[in-house]
């Protein structure tokens, strides 16, 4: 979990109720939710995606393909 990655984190922690939202719709769920985090925005077709990526525990990252969110945005990713 999130939280286990993040323990001083504070706020929200994982959404995933924006899987299969609207990128727009999600990052401004997210800001309203948790304002402590960074959001970046990538898309799967471009993005590097390693298979340990590193964990800041003030960043989310949003996946998308087609303006569509592919995977729960968590703390930490």
């Amino acid at each position: 979990m999130a939280s286990d990655r993040c323990p001083n984190n504070v706020g929200k922690q994982a959404w995933p109720e924006v899987l299969g939202a609207q990128v727009a719709v999600a990052v401004a769920t997210i800001r309203r939710q948790n304002p402590n985090v960074k959001i970046d925005v990538r898309d799967e077709a471009t993005a590097n995606n390693p298979s340990l990526p590193a964990i800041f525990c003030d960043r989310i990252t949003v996946w998308v393909s087609r303006g569509i969110v592919t995977r729960v945005p968590v703390v930490g990713f």
